[in-house]
């Protein structure tokens, strides 16, 4: 068993756990108390999670360690009771394992109130946080961090790796030899490594694996990568010292340029002209979009899709980022939908996530049948043909 999450509370007291059996037992589930030390278990066929409690004075947790918002540190820091959230990774699946335990914390949240530290990402969670995460599509980016040090003099300095796939059973990843213009390109290739890893789905050590976007790397045991690591020094790695998986070239050489450079594309910044004409199309055709959405047949296989830019915090600064939305509802001069991909620099708008934006922010449109997106000629067509007479 591996402690992954403490929930922080400024109760003193353990819950009462009759309050807790409803919301735990059912035909599968038992609620099992006072054994082996835990003030409670959840127990099924094939999973275990154990609950214990202990009074505090606060869990001293230095902050530029931790994720979080300011307010949830200070929370954690003035705690009166910590549950203390084990369970085995790995058993019966690494990611289900993971889900049952936010969905215990998720319930004692719901009594309880408090804050949520993922000790394998030192990452905090508020409860509306844990709500999202046990409810909308899977977001790696909830349940690892990744962490950029400087490690030698070059320039390429950066050493980035991993925090949080322990409790999915995994190694940690990492990659060296960096330049900070990598990083965005870096962790976009290493959430969907740690993605494939969460689900048991990562490529095997030693085996060359091609990536979605078309090269091809190698995972090596760090024991073994790092032997023909130079230049960076053996303290680096102080409070680092768990096993890693590295990411390497085909032929085992710590240079990951070319790997990365399809993800670099993902990051070219649209140029005015583009943005420009995407906004003149979105405010042309609109009319006709809406009007063709609130045609749409209940089994057409069409898919009515809007941009629109949502305000994100970046560092502690206030931006915007343009995102994706599927329409589900259309009513006067405001929309629902569900964002498509979450956010590329933050987790504030995830996947999945049901949002309303008005019509006057909308800066571009696309329509997709069957899962093919139609080309802009397509959906001019579309929208034209069967305007009503």
């Amino acid at each position: 068993m591996k402690e992954v999450y403490i929930l922080a509370t400024a109760r003193p007291d353990p819950v009462d756990l009759d309050e807790l059996r409803h919301s735990y037992e059912s035909e599968d589930v038992e609620l099992v108390t006072g054994e082996d030390g835990c003030l409670f278990s959840i127990r099924t066929e094939k999973l275990r999670i154990d609950v214990r409690f202990e009074r505090s004075d606060g869990l001293p947790v230095p902050k530029e360690l931790l994720t979080g918002s300011d307010d949830a540190l200070a929370t954690i820091q003035s705690a009166k009771g910590l549950y203390r959230i084990s369970f085995e990774p790995g058993k019966p699946q690494p990611s289900v394992a993971v889900f049952e335990a936010l969905w215990c914390a998720r319930n004692l949240m719901e009594h309880l109130g408090g804050v949520l530290l993922d000790v394998t990402a030192y990452k905090l969670h508020e409860e509306q946080d844990v709500v999202e995460i046990t409810e909308l599509d899977f977001d790696i980016r909830d349940h690892v961090s990744l962490h950029a040090v400087e490690a030698a003099a070059t320039d390429t300095p950066l050493w980035v790796h991993s925090h949080g796939m322990e409790k999915f059973a995994a190694r940690d990843v990492e990659v060296f030899h960096l330049s900070e213009d990598d990083l965005a390109a870096a962790e976009t290739f290493l959430h969907e490594l740690c993605t494939d890893l969460a689900f048991g789905q990562g490529p095997q050590p030693r085996t060359p694996v091609g990536t979605s976007a078309g090269a091809s790397f190698v995972l090596l045991p760090s024991e073994e990568a790092r032997l023909n690591l130079f230049g960076i020094s053996p303290e680096t790695f102080d409070g680092h010292e768990g096993l890693y998986l590295t990411v390497v070239s085909p032929d085992g050489r710590h240079n990951v340029s070319e790997l990365l450079q399809p993800y670099r594309d993902r990051f070219e910044e649209e140029s005015p002209q583009e943005t420009e004409e995407m906004s003149r199309q979105a405010a042309a055709l609109l009319p006709a979009f809406k009007a063709r959405f609130l045609r749409k047949g209940l089994m057409e296989p069409l898919t009515f899709l809007v941009r629109a830019p949502f305000e994100v915090h970046v560092d502690g600064e206030t931006k915007s980022e343009n995102l994706w939305v599927e329409v589900l509802a259309w009513d006067d001069d405001s929309l629902v939908g569900k964002i498509v991909e979450g956010g590329q620099r933050t987790t504030e708008w995830r996947k999945g996530s049901h949002v309303e934006i008005t019509e006057d922010s909308i800066n571009a449109i696309s329509v997709a049948r069957e899962g093919r997106t139609l080309e802009d000629e397509e959906m001019r067509a579309l929208l034209d043909a069967e305007r009503p007479a």
